[in-house]
């Protein structure tokens, strides 16, 4: 898979997860200031307290995204050069079988049926393998997913402990927002810290 279409996917997996998660909880625990903003819910009332976080940006530059995604990079040209090069054996194997055929190479009619049978099977080893690593790069990528979820969401559970935000929202949904809002350089700032940090 592209690496576009995997920043993509996460970004759309997030921006669901946050919105979800920020509405039905609130968790305890300390985060570094981050800056606030009421908007009034109505003339004779309590403030609104409204945040984002462009979570596009975040894991364009979250260096945990980028190590998890040059490791997912390295996994699937390994899965693809050794389905390449048992494609590739089958086939020269294959269109050896056939002109051997063609040129009556075959001392019986038994022995190519065997040949035929062992290439067949050899055909659905390479299918299976073909499942087998497709599975392991979803199943990679799944898990990235959920640990960089985990990790904004972790992050900003502390924020909204703190705060006690109404609502942060993703930014891929707000079109025009006060930049007093924005949590997206804090929120980042604090996510390569940490991760800087258990790194060491």
């Amino acid at each position: 898979m592209k690496g576009t279409s995997l920043i993509v996917s996460i970004v759309l997996f997030v921006a669901v997860a946050v919105l979800y998660v920020l509405h039905f909880t609130g968790s305890g625990g300390n985060s570094p200031e981050i800056a606030e903003t009421n908007v009034s819910k109505s003339e004779s009332g309590g403030g609104l307290k409204i945040a984002y976080v462009k979570a596009d940006s975040v894991l364009l530059n979250y260096d945990l995204a980028q190590d998890l995604h040059d490791d997912f990079s390295k996994k699937q040209e390994a899965y693809t050069s050794e389905y390449g090069t048992k494609r590739q054996s089958f086939e020269k194997e294959a269109a050896a079988f056939q002109e051997k055929v063609q040129r009556g190479g075959f001392l019986t009619e038994q022995r190519a049926i065997q040949e035929r049978d062992r290439l067949l099977g050899k055909e659905q080893e390479i299918q299976k393998l073909d499942q087998e690593l497709s599975t392991k790069l979803a199943e990679l990528q799944t898990n990235n997913n959920q640990q960089l979820l985990d990790s904004l969401m972790g992050y900003l559970e502390i924020i909204n402990a703190q705060k006690k935000y109404d609502y942060i929202f993703s930014a891929s949904n707000i079109l025009v927002g006060d930049e007093a809002n924005n949590l997206t350089a804090d929120v980042l700032k604090a996510l390569n810290e940490r991760y800087s940090g258990s790194k060491e």
